[in-house]
């Protein structure tokens, strides 16, 4: 907001001396000179043959004559144009921001997106690695229905791999009859049979074999499969509750298969698919590549699908049910290659929907490595609850006695925020103690900092929804400030798809407003007209608190 305001009447001044080059307003990372800065002179300069200071004071004293109740502009150097902006506009601003929707973000042109985050395998237990897709493309999900688009969410579940081969295997090794199958079970024969298969090559097989039978229907795999999916989808979807974490559709590699004689012909007709050795194949190689990519494997020798089948196959389902503009995945950064190879494969095919692949790392412990149990396995989710759970106890000693609703919202906070704070592209490491803390930067200092503000504002009664005051001090001003950048990293968050911009926010803001409050008292203040001027910022304050919390998929407990 602020930004576009300056730029505008920038370019009013730019034009007026005649500079022609575009104008870029950042925020100062010198308070004490302004609230933002232009740092083009050096370029403005060269093009000129002029002094970086020259220029930069002709342009502020231009800008004070014509913008100074917007801003006082002044030249630093080496060659910094900075603006203080005015108690002026800070209110009318601010006030703008209190009356408009959504603190009068400009929402852009509406599209369609179509987002494929979760997938979970179905007859496996879900565990601390299923974690960061589910909770970074919720996050993603709700921040672009935010910006007023049409998002379809599915979670794309991967219910026809290997790993259904070997459960019904392990299944009927034991004897079991459909109706014994319950997740216990599953739980316990697919690691048993996954070890098997990795130290007997022949049961491998016999595991790939009934992969491959259950592709092409064989009705007592059929049948065993169908309980393994409906057994697996409500233990996944039980967890996915707790987690806040809901998809618009429930599908998987297996409703894709309809759509593969389809998306054969459009590749044949393309003439895009090639043998190799028996396999069919895409050659996506390009002659700019800088690295050697190998070929997309449509199908196997053996006549088997691929995920790699089944993800393009699933493109052609969506582009025919959804018609979106947007289709984005949300994995892990080693599937990185897999989804070059495939979205090469829809350009040849002349698709134009962008694709966008949006890689996250790798949860370690504090060791530095993948997050393990003391059994040094990756903890179930239902494991990593229950810990994190009793770590806020141990932390927080005067919690002791909350709700267990109140609580499972703090786990919540507490995993959500320490992983969404992170550039989801990185590695991180996860200190259930550290986060598990109400000071720093977390998610329960977070919510403490919103629910120590609605007790204040419970407290007293609001007059009018108009700040009229001049920003009175420091204090003040900073939170005041700090709530201007709000529109602007919403919009940068959005453009990256990085929650972490918006973890980064919060945290600022929750800091200037612990700061505000505990260097003004409110409460016995004897000036009227100023204390409801506070108490109207620190409404807006909690009700960006609230909004944007809602977007990280983080609730707030009733009390802590």
């Amino acid at each position: 907001m602020i930004n576009e305001i300056i730029e505008s009447k920038l370019s009013f001044v730019f034009k007026e001396l005649n500079y022609n080059i575009d104008i870029k307003i950042i925020k100062s990372n010198r308070e004490d000179l302004g609230d933002y800065q232009y740092d083009g002179l050096f370029k403005l300069a060269s093009m000129l043959h002029k002094s970086p200071q020259e220029i930069g004071e002709e342009i502020s004293k231009k800008w004070n004559e014509e913008y100074a109740k917007i801003a006082i502009s002044s030249f630093s150097f080496p060659g910094f144009i900075n603006f203080k902006l005015t108690d002026e506009l800070i209110n009318e601003s601010l006030n703008y921001m209190n009356s408009n929707p959504k603190y009068g973000l400009k929402i852009p042109k509406k599209e369609t997106y179509v987002i494929d985050y979760g997938g979970p395998n179905i007859a496996k237990p879900l565990h601390v690695g299923h974690l960061r897709s589910a909770i970074v493309g919720e996050s993603i999900k709700r921040i672009i229905k935010y910006m007023g688009h049409d998002v379809i969410s599915d979670v794309h579940l991967g219910d026809l791999g290997l790993q259904i081969g070997e459960v019904i295997y392990g299944l009927i090794e034991e004897g079991k009859s459909i109706d014994e199958i319950d997740i216990n079970t599953l739980e316990r024969i697919y690691p048993y049979v996954s070890k098997l298969c990795k130290e007997n090559e022949e049961i491998k097989e016999k595991c790939a074999q009934i992969t491959k039978e259950l592709q092409n229907n064989n009705p007592l795999y059929v049948k065993y499969y169908e309980k393994i999916k409906e057994v697996s989808i409500k233990d996944i979807k039980r967890i996915y509750d707790y987690l806040d974490v809901s998809f618009d559709y429930w599908y998987g590699e297996s409703d894709s298969y309809k759509y593969i004689t389809k998306t054969t012909k459009m590749l044949e007709d393309k003439k895009l698919l090639q043998n190799s050795e028996g396999a069919k194949i895409v050659d996506v190689r390009d002659e700019n590549d800088t690295k050697e990519l190998p070929p997309f494997i449509y199908q196997k020798s053996n006549g088997a699908y691929l995920y790699s089948t089944t993800d393009l196959a699933t493109i052609i389902e969506r582009l025919e049910d959804f018609k979106p503009d947007n289709i984005l995945y949300v994995t892990d950064n080693r599937q990185a290659l897999h989804f070059k190879s495939l979205f090469r494969v829809c350009e040849k095919l002349g698709i134009k929907t962008n694709f966008v692949h949006l890689p996250f790392g790798t949860v370690n412990g504090v060791d530095g490595k993948p997050f393990k149990t003391r059994e040094g396995k990756a903890p179930k989710l239902d494991e990593l609850f229950k810990e994190t759970k009793e770590a806020f106890k141990n932390t927080n000693p005067k919690n002791e006695n909350m709700s267990e609703s109140d609580l499972d919202i703090i786990v919540n906070s507490i995993l959500k925020f320490a992983d969404l704070q992170n550039n989801r592209e990185k590695d991180y490491i996860f200190d259930i103690n550290k986060f598990s803390k109400v000071i720093g930067k977390t998610g329960p200092y977070i919510l403490y900092t919103y629910l120590r503000l609605e007790s204040i504002l419970k407290q007293e009664n609001i007059n009018d929804t108009i700040m009229t005051e001049k920003t009175f001090n420091e204090y003040d001003r900073k939170l005041r400030i700090k709530l201007l950048e709000l529109t602007n990293t919403l919009e940068e968050v959005y453009k990256d798809y990085l929650p972490s911009t918006m973890c980064n926010y919060l945290y600022d803001l929750c800091v200037l407003a612990n700061s505000f409050y505990e260097n003004n008292h409110i409460n016995t203040l004897e000036n009227e007209k100023l204390k409801n001027n506070w108490l109207i910022l620190l409404q807006l304050v909690n009700n960006i608190l609230k909004d944007m919390l809602n977007l990280l998929s983080i609730k707030i407990p009733n009390k802590m």
